[in-house]
């Protein structure tokens, strides 16, 4: 049996836990299986693209278990009244290839998506950090916000969005927080100005300059979120060559990250030499870094091993026949003969004229 978990199942796992706990929590199994890069076999992600949007496989497996996600990205969706961005997932043995996880995975690449940003940003972000600006105010934006509260203390929030209802969704939605101080601004530049983290996760599928050189000032850390497919960009090339830039998995992040922009040749960190000691995270005070972030299907399996044993522990989930398991298997038409025999229909009589 494989044990499925829809939306309703994984919002009320995540509502039991509260939010802010479970991205600390998502956050460590992230860290646990960076540490472990090693142990991964890993690929870029296949990609599907078409005139409207991409459709996305993103595999990963340690020796153990494997995982794939499916996921969608299409900025017209939400014209259609569709979400951008859906996901679900498998987890699966790799001994015998069989499934113990179907999931959604929509309401939970938010979450997996926000922890990796703060997770990274914990070793990039001055220690004193304390304002962030958050430019692209959709269904992403809160879980970063909470994300970097919970794990980083920011306590100011500058908020802004082309689309003003959807930044005004976003104050209403973090009142719930009273540590946070949320101000809409008025414009790019008036959010990100004394922002110690800038965040951006904007939508639109284009070569895109959300933030140029001139908004950045010594000592910011940048995470770049909404930058991740080819022909989709956030940053000014200038911000990258004169920042230091950190990437999830250097292959995928060449073709989809911000620094398709930039040269085969340029200099990049992987994170996991960070989270294993091999490289330092932030090396000055005065120094900008960029967390260029693509989502990496290594950020997925963590999250789907963190759902199913949160879901075990819980009690939560429901046990479906995903495979089948005939009593001879070596006959699997056996299962079509358990069934009530097909409804008697006369024959089609094909006539000219």
């Amino acid at each position: 049996m494989t044990l499925f978990i829809d939306v309703d199942h994984a919002a009320d796992l995540y509502s039991r836990l509260g939010i802010g706990r479970a991205i600390r929590e998502m956050a460590g199994y992230i860290q646990a299986d960076y540490q472990r890069w090693q142990a991964f076999e890993k690929s870029p992600r296949t990609a599907n693209h078409s005139a409207t949007g991409v459709i996305e496989l993103m595999p990963a497996d340690d020796g153990q278990q494997y995982a794939f996600k499916y996921v969608n990205g299409h900025p017209g969706n939400p014209a259609r009244h569709l979400l951008t961005v859906m996901a679900f997932g498998v987890l699966a043995q790799v001994d015998s290839g069989y499934p113990v996880l179907l999931s959604e995975l929509t309401l939970t690449t938010a979450v997996r998506t926000a922890a990796t940003s703060a997770l990274v940003a914990q070793s990039l972000a001055r220690k004193d950090a304390r304002r962030m600006a958050l430019i692209g105010n959709g269904a992403q934006s809160e879980f970063q916000a909470i994300a970097f509260h919970e794990m980083l203390g920011i306590s100011e929030l500058r908020i802004f969005d082309i689309d003003v209802e959807a930044s005004h969704k976003l104050k209403h939605n973090l009142q719930a927080w009273p540590g946070l101080e949320v101000r809409i601004a008025d414009s790019v530049a008036d959010a990100v100005k004394g922002a110690d983290i800038v965040t951006t996760v904007t939508a639109d599928k284009a070569y895109a300059t959300i933030l140029t050189p001139e908004l950045i000032e010594p000592g910011m850390h940048l995470n770049a979120v909404g930058g991740d497919c080819p022909g989709k960009t956030e940053l000014h090339a200038d911000i990258l060559r004169n920042a230091r830039v950190i990437v999830e998995f250097e292959p995928q992040t060449r073709i989809e990250g911000d620094i398709q922009q930039m040269p085969a040749h340029f200099p990049v960190t992987e994170y996991f030499r960070i989270a294993q000691g091999l490289a330092p995270g932030r090396e000055h005070e005065a120094q900008v870094t960029v967390f260029d972030s693509v989502g990496f299907a290594l950020e997925d399996f963590a999250s789907l091993r963190y759902l199913h044993d949160l879901a075990r522990q819980h009690g939560i989930g429901e046990q479906i026949q995903l495979v089948p398991t005939p009593a001879n298997i070596k006959d699997l038409y056996q299962l079509l003969q358990q069934r009530p025999a097909p409804l008697a229909t006369a024959p089609r009589r094909i006539t000219a004229g």
